[in-house]
């Protein structure tokens, strides 16, 4: 199980792989398909959704058994090469994410119906004999089957290889299972003794997955830390707080007030925001802050703005950013009322390379407009207020109770498609 930031960043994960009866070393390969999947899926960025880390991750561990199979004395017959079956979900917020290749399969249990959620990848030869028509490992692409299921809380699921499901009945699987609802283990493990008396021959294996209750609207990890503190009290030049020291206010709004301020320790000059009083005791406001610094802190590129290491304690609500010596493109746009579009481009450019940064994380500014837009002495531009972002990650655990459908952006900026949603 997780810890508490990986649980809610990024779920619960579980797989369940199977090797090929012809192989040799389809063990090596069921083993890397799990294992890599559960220790590398929480190695993805958090702004990524589900979907997108899964299926990453699962591509680039198919990629790594063809390329073992291609290098090894089975690369002419696949059927003897680095080839398994995957059945992996993902448990985040009130959602199952399901992802499946070759023949093993996923089922929800509900009462006493019994769904398969999984579609077997076999091609029949004849009535006797079929083949894995997909699987991990069998090609250079990986053909991934995914499937989001809304989720209630007593939901399970039973992941299980076709060495128990060929064996017994979906009412043998509900019976046994209802008689040690009190234990999953013990009920895996009737299962699978059910199908070795059937006379099941093939690798057997069981998981059952039961979810007891659904999380509450979630909060990310900052978010939950920094919620808690109170206002600052007023600042202005000369005040300190938390190790900073007020140089003087730089810019002051309805939502927010922002100082510059000198690290006292190490001398740095940084950018204060303080949440405006009018909004401090809004959630969603104060969520939005705070995400903020968040997003400053995971993305990694020239033309967005960075939030300075934080290692002292927070004893109130603000945010540290890195303060930019220039102006906006605002101010910019005023100084040159009739630039040249040899002067113009390289803005242009540069405010793409900033946004791309955001879209390869899944996250979206939503609040690009001039003021935003910060031009430093040497010329390079920066994005910078992140208060309306749209982190991926993030917007699919959110319970759709707690979704705005207001437009966080500036109006006269926004794309037109959103006053249709």
């Amino acid at each position: 199980m997780p810890n508490d930031s990986l649980r809610v960043n990024k779920g619960i994960a579980i797989a369940l792989a199977d090797g090929i009866s012809s192989s040799d070393v389809s063990r090596e390969a069921s083993e890397a398909a799990v294992g890599g999947f559960l220790s590398d899926y929480y190695a993805t960025p958090a702004t990524w959704t589900v979907k997108t880390s899964a299926q990453r991750v699962l591509q680039a561990t198919n990629a790594w058994l063809y390329a073992q199979t291609r290098q090894s004395q089975y690369r002419y017959n696949l059927d003897r090469g680095y080839v398994c079956t995957l059945s992996a979900m993902v448990l985040k917020s009130t959602t199952a994410h399901l992802f499946h290749v070759g023949d093993s399969r996923i089922y929800q249990l509900t009462g006493n119906t019994l769904e398969v959620l999984t579609e077997d990848h076999r091609f029949w030869a004849s009535r006797e004999v079929s083949h894995l028509s997909r699987a991990m490992g069998a090609s250079q692409h990986l053909e991934l089957d995914y499937r989001a299921v809304s989720l209630s809380a007593d939901d399970l699921f039973v992941l299980t290889t076709d060495g128990v499901y060929e064996w017994l009945t979906s009412a043998e699987m509900v019976a046994l299972i209802h008689a040690h609802w009190g234990d999953l283990d013990m009920a895996a493990k009737a299962l699978v003794d059910a199908a070795l008396e059937n006379g099941s021959d093939d690798n057997l294996t069981v998981q059952i997955v039961r979810v007891d209750t659904l999380p509450e609207h979630h909060a990310d990890e900052l978010y939950a830390a920094m919620s808690v503190l109170p206002q600052p009290p007023e600042l202005r030049a000369g005040s300190e707080l938390d190790g900073y020291r007020i140089v003087r206010q730089l810019h002051a709004s309805s939502r927010s007030h922002v100082y510059l301020a000198e690290d006292i320790a190490s001398g740095d000059k940084v950018a204060l925001k303080t949440l405006s009083t009018e909004l401090s005791q809004d959630p969603a406001s104060i969520e939005r802050f705070v995400r903020e610094e968040w997003i400053a802190r995971r993305i990694d590129n020239e033309h967005v703005l960075k939030a300075p290491v934080q290692e002292r304690p927070r004893h109130y609500l603000y945010t540290v950013l890195a303060y930019i010596e220039g102006q906006t493109l605002t101010q910019w746009m005023r100084d040159h009322p009739n630039a040249e579009l040899a002067s113009v481009r390289p803005i242009v450019e540069q405010i793409a390379k900033g946004l791309r940064a955001f879209h390869r994380l899944e996250m979206l500014h939503q609040d690009l407009r001039p003021d935003n837009v910060m031009i430093d002495h040497h010329g390079t531009v920066k994005l910078i207020d992140f208060g309306a972002a749209k982190v991926a990650g993030i917007a699919e655990a959110e319970s759709q109770d707690h979704v705005s459908e207001d437009i966080l952006g500036t109006a006269q900026y926004t794309a037109p498609e959103y006053f249709f949603r």
